[in-house]
C-alpha cells in the first residue's frame, strides 16, 4: 500500500492526544511502548484517562510505519522552512543546490521525500560520469599469479594448486560508494517515498548495487573524510547520507518487508544547529568549539561533555560555556543551572549560558559565575534570530 494513501495519526510535539480503546489494539500499543518508548509516551486505557489511549510525542518529528494500515506522523512545532534552515546548518548542506519549493513542503514526509529524490539524482549524475574507483589491497587464491606470490605458503600446501597472491585491484567497491549504497537502501526501507521519488531512488540503488556492497555504516562514517579532485562531489552526497542515517530509527518487519522509520531528534538537531550556526559566523577574535570533553578529579572518573565553549583566539581562555535546551519550560530548572555552573567551574570561566528557543529571562550570579538564559528562536527568520542571540551573548554586564 502506498504510504500517501494512508491517513496516519498525527502527534504534535509535547501535546497529548487520546484515542478510543477500539482504535489501537493492545498488540499495537505494546509495540509502540517497546519500540518507540523514547519517542512516544503511551498510557493504556484506564479510568484515569476515560478508558482511552493517551499518546504524547516526546520532542521527536518524523514518520513511524507500524503496520500498512497504522502509521504515526510526529509533527514538529517548528515551521518546515525553518526546519530546513536548521538542517542546512546542522549538516553543512550550504553547498547543495536545492530545488525551488523545497521549503514549501506541506509535511515532514514530503520534505524527506524531496531530499531523497535530490540525493538519488546526484547519485545518478555521478553514475553517468563514472563512480569513484581506487586501488584496494586484496589477498586471495586465484588460478594465476598476480601481484606478489606467497611462495612459503604454497610450499606448505603443495597439493593446493591455486597460488595465494597479494595484489591491488582497481575497484568501485570502496567505502565512498558503500556509504551511498547503504543509505539508498535505508531510504527505500523507510516507506516514506512515493511514486514521485521511488523511481529515482530505485534507479540510483540499482546503479550502485552491482558495484558497491551495501555494508552497514554509521553516520560518523560520513564525516571527516578525505576528498580530492576525483571524488570532491561526494562530499555533499555524504553530508546527505549523514542526515538520512542519523534520522533512521530502529528497523522492524511489516509482513515480508523491513521498514525503517524516519525520526528526527529535535533536541539533538537544535543543539547541532546552534553550534554550526555559531561556527559559521567566523568570529575573528573568538574560537567556537562543540562537544568539549572535561575530566574532573585526580583520576578523571568524572567526565563532562560541554555543548559549546567560546574562547579567546589569542589566549585560548574560555569566555563562555553554553548548553542548549530545546524544550522551553516556564523557567530554567535547578538541574540545568547546576549543570552549566559546573561546566563553567570546570573550564575556569565566569559566563555560563543556557540557550532556549523561548525567552526565560534568567540573569543571576552563583559566586563569581554569571548565569544567563539566552534565546535562539525558531520562529520567524532564523538569521535575524541568530543575530539577536549573538548580540545578547556579548552583552557586557553594567558595572
Amino acid at each position: 500500500m502506498n504510504s500517501r494513501e494512508i491517513q496516519p495519526i498525527e502527534l504534535v510535539e509535547y501535546e497529548t492526544r487520546r484515542f478510543p480503546e477500539s482504535e489501537i489494539s493492545e498488540e499495537l500499543g505494546m509495540k509502540i511502548w517497546q519500540s518507540y518508548g523514547s519517542q512516544i509516551s503511551i498510557d493504556e486505557p484506564s479510568f484515569k484517562n476515560g478508558n482511552q489511549w493517551s499518546l504524547t510525542a516526546n520532542g521527536w518529528a518524523g514518520h513511524i510505519p507500524l503496520t500498512p494500515e497504522f502509521q504515526i506522523s510526529l509533527l514538529p512545532k517548528v515551521e518546515i522552512r525553518n526546519l530546513f534552515g536548521m538542517l542546512e546548518y546542522a549538516y553543512r548542506l550550504n553547498s547543495l543546490k536545492f530545488p525551488e519549493g523545497l521549503t514549501e513542503c506541506d509535511s515532514l514526509e514530503e520534505f524527506y521525500e524531496t531530499l531523497a529524490k535530490l540525493f538519488a539524482l546526484r547519485v545518478l549524475d555521478r553514475g553517468r560520469k563514472g563512480f569513484f574507483r581506487s586501488y584496494q589491497p586484496r589477498k586471495d587464491r586465484i588460478p594465476y599469479v598476480r601481484g606478489r606470490f606467497d611462495v612459503r605458503k604454497s610450499c606448505q600446501k603443495p597439493w593446493d594448486v591455486l597460488p595465494e597472491c597479494r595484489y591491488e585491484e582497481h575497484t568501485s567497491d570502496v567505502e565512498d560508494n558503500q556509504i551511498l549504497t547503504w543509505t539508498l537502501r535505508r531510504i527505500l526501507q523507510s516507506g516514506a517515498c512515493t511514486e514521485r521519488s521511488l523511481p529515482q531512488v530505485r534507479r540510483a540503488y540499482q546503479s550502485l548495487r552491482g558495484l558497491a556492497t551495501p555494508i552497514p555504516c554509521d553516520p560518523q562514517d560520513c564525516v571527516g573524510r578525505l576528498y580530492n579532485r576525483l571524488n570532491q562531489d561526494y562530499q555533499p552526497m555524504h553530508a546527505l547520507c549523514r542526515f538520512f542515517l542519523e534520522q533512521s530509527g530502529p528497523s522492524h518487519r511489516i509482513g515480508d518487508r523491513t521498514m525503517v522509520p524516519f525520526l528526527v531528534d529535535m533536541a539533538k538537531l537544535y543543539e547541532l544547529f546552534v553550534a554550526e550556526w555559531l561556527k559559521a559566523q567566523k568570529l575573528s577574535d573568538f574560537v567556537v568549539k562543540s562537544h568539549v570533553p572535561v575530566d574532573i578529579g585526580q583520576d578523571g572518573r568524572i567526565k563532562f561533555n560541554i555543548d559549546l565553549v567560546v574562547s579567546e583566539r589569542d589566549t585560548e581562555k574560555a569566555l563562555f560555556v553554553l548548553d542548549t535546551k530545546y524544550k522551553a519550560p516556564d523557567h530554567p530548572g535547578n538541574d540545568d543551572i547546576s549543570q552549566v555552573v559546573t561546566y563553567a567551574t570546570a573550564k575556569g570561566c565566569h559566563e555560563a549560558i543556557l540557550i532556549y528557543p523561548k525567552p526565560l529571562n534568567l540573569d543571576e550570579r552563583v559566586g563569581k559565575i554569571r548565569v544567563r538564559s539566552l534565546t535562539f528562536s525558531l520562529d520567524g527568520d532564523l538569521e535575524e534570530a541568530g543575530s539577536r542571540f549573538l548580540n545578547d551573548l556579548f552583552l557586557i554586564e553594567d558595572g
